[in-house]
């Protein structure tokens, strides 16, 4: 990944991070970024540092698999009216 850029400021003072940026910082919508100023230079932070996928994470909380049958359940939860 290069270590510059160069965007664009569109009209309402916007700026696109790059994708690989995003990936590598794992900056997702709506996540909120710090915005510092240092010298002549605009430093942008992530606030919350991701580490993996949220999906991998929640999976990881378990320490073995769960048998669920996620049809099933849906299925009985219409039969408790």
């Amino acid at each position: 990944m290069p270590k510059t850029r160069i965007v664009k400021v569109t009209r309402k003072y916007q700026v696109t991070i790059p994708r690989d940026v995003r990936e590598k910082l794992g900056i997702r919508v709506g996540d909120r970024i710090l915005v510092e100023v240092e010298g002549d230079k605009i430093v942008l932070r992530p606030l919350v540092v991701r580490k993996k996928d949220p999906v991998e994470e929640l999976l990881n909380l378990l320490d073995e698999s769960l048998d669920i049958d996620a049809v099933r359940l849906v299925e009985e939860s219409w039969n408790e009216d």
